[in-house]
């Protein structure tokens, strides 16, 4: 009877396992994959590249300058070829930062390892970017760096303008492009800051397989938690788009009213929910959606119509160009966006020009599709193809800026503060010392991003900006003007490439010079002026040197920065 009861128990345990083994063939079996072709993912991916090129080129000169109306038709700029080369521009070299992580330290680099990288970027930076560099600069790291508690920018359209490169890397992957957020967007953004980079990311990867913008989207919003308020935009103006196919003006202004005017959807706007300057990142998304639905696959349409849109209008069409882009391909793209492309250009403080751009991208994907799962094989011909299993993206949990989570607590060590090589900044006072000695300055605003600088073919320079819009910064000094020969003040000054400032030199409080430093008055960026003292023979005076708003474009981003490349007294 025992023994009986045994085989039977036996004889049903390995048929259960042969049934099991069955059902794991099976389900192993229906795993599914794309196919991509390694030749089509390069001409994809760098269409995607030079997408973004030509969006952030083309709307560059209307950046912020229409908040809250629809750029007029008439001011749409003309797009000529040589616009194609910004290496420049904020909204791709940071991104490059990231790929330069990536590449030195493979894709499973800590996100502590990311935010030094960070901390030690030299380029310009605003708003999130700015403010999550300065928390990892002074011992913050990250998620905290990003956190709202530390970060009152963490809302903002930061990582949502530089998330390109994870879709880039990460065709049919939109898990890896997610996991890139989680790692990258959080050393600046939180909650709707940080889904909306996932989103781009997210678009982007599912554009090396799909051409119809709406799908391209819907894949995109899969990236992110469906109760985020950025969710809600996007599936809006989606429903905004189908009730008025055909006016897209109209779902602009249902965009403006909801996401621009109605204060329950700017609770953690940086500059307050009444300003008209918007850099949330939902309603910027919105317009990037908004080129991709209504420009229907035309490139000129789409850059046009997500400049339209206003506010942030190069990023935007940047993202949205570089998505089309990517469906199309570089060897399908017109001449006038490929042109004029300099190979030989390198992006601000990376060390990638558009060739090593590319070679970069090449060599992170093959590990992005090993870390997913997938694998590379060859067909007949021997060309290779990249073989990409099709998962579904899980996004993250719910996180809103103005009801936050805890902080992680999270500070670099001392070993680590070490590595970050640009931590703390001097102080204006003690940089001015080591540029100027003698000077002395005045009502200027303390930040880590002025200061001392080293800019290629000028050398180092001095940094500073204005309190007020009516509050100079002021740079002094009591000089003794000898009696005889000529004596003279050699400035050379220079300014942010988006704005203009007033240069006013005083003398015993009146004013002997003024000169407007700006794109129309400088060569390179820069002037040369020659102030003559010689009025003030024998006299002891006391020269001023105003960095004067001219403008006031602080809540834009767009500093009105002196830049003092030069403060010579001369004697003859």
């Amino acid at each position: 009877m025992t023994k009986n009861l045994t085989t039977i128990f036996l004889t049903a345990a390995v048929i259960l396992g042969l049934v099991l083994t069955a059902v794991g063939d099976s389900e192993a079996s229906e795993q599914q994959y794309r196919r991509l072709a390694v030749k089509d993912y390069v001409d994809k991916m760098k269409a995607g590249w030079v997408g973004q090129m030509a969006g952030v080129g083309w709307g560059g000169p209307t950046e912020f300058r229409y908040r809250g109306q629809v750029i007029p038709e008439e001011k749409m700029p003309k797009w000529k070829p040589e616009m194609i080369n910004q290496f420049e521009q904020d909204d791709i070299y940071v991104e490059m930062t990231f790929l330069r992580t990536l590449e030195l330290h493979g894709l499973d680099v800590s996100m502590r390892q990311a935010g030094i990288d960070f901390a030690n970027s030299g380029y310009d930076l605003w708003h999130a970017n700015r403010a999550g560099r300065k928390n990892l600069r002074h011992g913050i790291a990250p998620p905290d760096s990003g956190h709202p508690q530390f970060n009152e920018h963490a809302d903002d359209i930061d990582y949502q303008i530089e998330a390109d490169y994870a879709g880039l890397i990460s065709p049919g992957m939109p898990s890896m492009a997610i996991k890139l957020g989680e790692k990258f967007g959080r050393l600046m953004n939180y909650g709707d800051g940080l889904y909306g980079g996932q989103f781009v990311a997210g678009m982007y990867a599912e554009a090396f397989f799909e051409n119809d913008m709406e799908k391209i989207i819907r894949a995109g919003l899969k990236c992110i938690p469906q109760q985020s308020q950025y969710a809600e935009c996007i599936s809006d103006v989606l429903k905004w788009y189908k009730h008025n196919p055909n006016d897209w003006e109209k779902t602009w202004q249902l965009i403006e009213d909801k996401y621009h005017l109605n204060p329950a959807y700017r609770r953690f706007s940086c500059t307050g929910a009444d300003s008209d300057f918007n850099i949330d990142a939902k309603i910027n998304g919105a317009y990037i959606v908004m080129g991709m639905l209504y420009g229907e696959r035309d490139l000129d349409k789409t850059i046009i119509i997500s400049t339209r849109c206003g506010q942030d209008s190069d990023c935007n069409p940047s993202n949205a160009a570089g998505i089309l882009f990517t469906t199309i391909g570089f060897s399908n793209l017109p001449a006038r966006f490929t042109s004029a492309l300099d190979s030989e250009g390198k992006f601000s403080h990376t060390p990638y020009t558009f060739p090593k751009l590319v070679d970069v991208s090449k060599k992170l994907v093959r590990q992005a599709i090993e870390h997913s799962g997938g694998r590379i094989e060859k067909d007949a011909a021997g060309q290779e193809i990249f073989v990409i299993p099709v998962k579904e993206p899980k996004p993250g949990k719910l996180e809103q800026c103005w009801e936050p989570g805890p902080i992680a607590n999270s500070r670099f060590t001392e070993a680590e503060r070490k590595k970050i090589i640009k931590s703390p900044a001097k102080t204006l006072e003690e940089s001015l010392d080591e540029f100027a000695p003698g000077w002395d300055i005045d009502d200027c605003i303390e930040d880590d991003e002025l200061g001392l600088h080293d800019i290629e073919g000028i050398g180092t320079v001095l940094l500073t900006y204005p309190e007020g819009q009516e509050i100079p910064c002021v740079l002094s000094k009591r000089l003794a003007i000898p009696k005889d020969g000529k004596s003279s003040l050699k400035l050379v000054v220079g300014h942010d490439p988006n704005v203009d400032w007033e240069l006013i030199v005083k003398a015993d409080g009146k004013e002997i010079a003024r000169s407007t430093v700006g794109k129309e008055t400088t060569t390179n960026g820069f002037m040369n002026l020659s102030i003559d003292l010689s009025d003030y023979a024998g006299q002891t005076v006391l020269i001023e040197l105003l960095n004067q708003a001219n403008g006031w474009q602080l809540e834009t981003g767009h500093y009105e920065t002196g830049i003092w490349a030069k403060i010579e007294f001369v004697s003859e």
